[in-house]
């Protein structure tokens, strides 16, 4: 009977904007399926969203997507991605015509779609039927079933409010957002005992109320793992970004027990940004949240344990062990060690920065407050990818986004496709030569001061959102003088640490270190937090697996 009752509930989409092709899939779809499934009908894809909204605010379950590609506004390609946001385990199709097929190919890539459709389609029995019941098999097979969301009150100006929403938004956690302020905040503060003073409140999906919970708390409470299963691996992966992903990944994959641990949600930066676009294999890009989301779900799949929240403190030798000790004092061991750190996005030293940060001044894309950019005026303090992309995320909602660099133009720091994509917005301008000399307001960000680097003029204006991308530090400083690391913080490795064709101080092998080995044996870096690294996400991707490769012939030979 439960059976039954579920499938009553799921629904089968379909949107094409023709309104005849529109009627004639969904009279096919219900001849099939309309006594086990629900067929919903849309003809644009902002009207296939919008049902997609309602239907999970009351819970319903969605098993399949059928998407014309020849959509004025909205192409189908665009609303599948926007699609995957409200029901990622969705099956989705894309109706074309034979001259899209490329269009539909290239589809895969952006929107992980499980099949097109070329029209016509009959007759049904031998070309669309077929297609559905193995997709709603899959589908069935698949752990579909949708996660009570988390609920966060908070306030719009908040920084440890927006702190919660990014760390919830980037672990791919379901939330629903709810302003103090507004009726509904209210009644669930009311109904938690709280005046809203404490704030933000989270309560979970079993209803426990969580007042201003720090990231480890609550990553426990929201059903991330943070504790290992284990005393002992054969490698942990410190940090989780593209490098650490990667090592999980490769590590996993050819046997070894593998734990990664994650001080607040894996991606790295490369998962708060909001299109890659250089990334091989992706041509039409990719988010990082996406990337971030395969890459840890692959890395599950293989029996890598990815621990959340969870601060590195120390690194120990104890004969073969290498032992990684936390920030509450407990510790896990393991034969190997692969320090995958990344880097933080320096901190804007203008004054009224730092009392404004989570309150109009954001460090990196903070992509959960877009919308609130919508129709707004925002600016973006740096000139490297990163803020390009973000640039270029944001200038699909704001008034205008307007880049501050510091340098003569963007060639020196930016891709060549993203300085090009700049130019051809109408909204997004270029000040070069510019600085931010302070950030005014009280609870929240109102103006900003800009100098002009050459001529030293300074002048006001009215802004109240600033996202800053100024260059990075290593997260190394935890390290010590545990492994050898240069005068930035960038840690030294494989022949950095043998220049002078001797092995490193302390070295007590007879052979040199490997390419991505440090001082320690047995102990790796991989990513943006190496020496002298590319700082690009493929290049992270690829230490990642080279590392464990070493680790491999690290082990063979111990």
């Amino acid at each position: 009977m439960a059976q039954a009752a579920d499938a009553a509930r799921t629904v089968i989409l379909t949107v094409d904007d023709d309104p005849g092709v529109s009627r004639a899939v969904a009279r096919d779809l219900r001849r099939r399926y309309g006594a086990s499934h629900r067929i919903v009908r849309a003809e644009s894809g902002e009207s296939a969203l919008e049902a997609l909204r309602e239907l999970k605010l009351r819970g319903d379950l969605v098993a399949v997507i059928l998407a014309d590609y020849r959509m004025p506004q909205m192409n189908g390609i665009e609303f599948l991605e926007q699609a995957l946001d409200v029901y990622p385990g969705a099956r989705r199709v894309l109706l074309t015509a034979y001259a899209d097929t490329n269009a539909a190919i290239d589809a895969i890539n952006v929107v992980d779609l499980d099949h097109y459709l070329l029209k016509p389609w009959g007759p049904p029995e031998e070309k669309l039927y077929p297609v559905l019941d193995d997709l709603l098999e899959a589908w069935r097979r698949s752990d579909y079933r949708p996660v009570p969301s988390t609920k966060v009150v908070g306030h719009r100006w908040s920084a440890r409010s927006s702190e919660v929403r990014e760390f919830l938004a980037r672990n791919q956690v379901p939330y629903r957002w709810y302003s103090a302020d507004e009726p509904e905040g209210q009644r669930l503060l009311a109904a938690a005992g709280q005046d809203g003073q404490r704030l933000p409140l989270v309560i979970t999906p079993d209803g426990t109320p969580l007042v201003a919970p720090e990231a480890p708390e609550l990553a426990a409470q929201v059903g991330l793992a943070t504790t290992p299963t284990a005393d002992f691996y054969d490698l942990v992966v410190i940090g989780g970004g593209p490098a650490g992903l990667g090592a999980a990944v490769y590590g996993a994959s050819e046997g070894l027990r593998t734990v990664l641990v994650e001080r607040s949600a894996t991606g790295g930066q490369a998962g708060q940004s909001s299109r890659i676009e250089n990334y091989l294999g992706f041509p039409d890009g990719v988010s990082g949240a996406q990337l971030t989301d395969r890459a840890r779900r692959q890395a599950a799949k293989f029996g890598a344990e990815i621990l959340t929240a969870r601060e590195v403190t120390g690194l120990e030798v104890s004969g073969a062990a290498r032992i990684v000790r936390f920030s509450d004092g407990s510790a896990v061991a393991a034969h190997s060690v692969i320090l995958a750190t990344g880097v933080s996005y320096r901190q804007l030293a203008a004054p009224g920065c730092e009392d404004l940060t989570g309150c109009g001044v954001f460090y990196g894309s903070a992509l959960t407050e877009a919308p609130s950019c919508q129709g707004q005026d925002v600016y973006i303090v740096g000139g490297a990818n990163s803020a390009g992309q973000a640039a270029m995320y944001l200038a699909r909602g704001a008034k205008s986004v307007t880049l501050l660099v510091r340098g003569a133009s963007l060639s020196a720091s930016m891709s060549h496709y993203l300085i090009q994509q700049i130019d051809e917005a109408p909204n997004i301008s270029v000040r070069t030569g510019t600085v931010v000399e302070a950030a005014h307001g009280s609870d929240h960000l109102e103006q900003l001061t800009l100098r002009d680097v050459e001529s030293g003029r300074t002048e006001l204006v009215d802004a109240q959102w600033m996202f800053v991308f100024i260059g990075a530090a290593p997260l190394t400083d935890w390290l010590g003088e545990t492994v050898l690391r240069d005068e930035r913080g960038f840690i030294l490795a494989g022949p950095d640490l043998t220049s002078d064709g001797r092995p490193p101080a302390g070295w007590e092998l007879d052979r040199p270190p490997y390419h991505l080995e440090t001082s320690i044996p047995g102990v790796f870096v991989a990513g943006d937090a190496r020496a002298e690294s590319a700082k690009r996400v493929a290049s992270a991707v690829g230490e990642g697996a080279m590392a464990v490769m070493l680790v491999h012939r690290y082990l063979e030979q111990s």
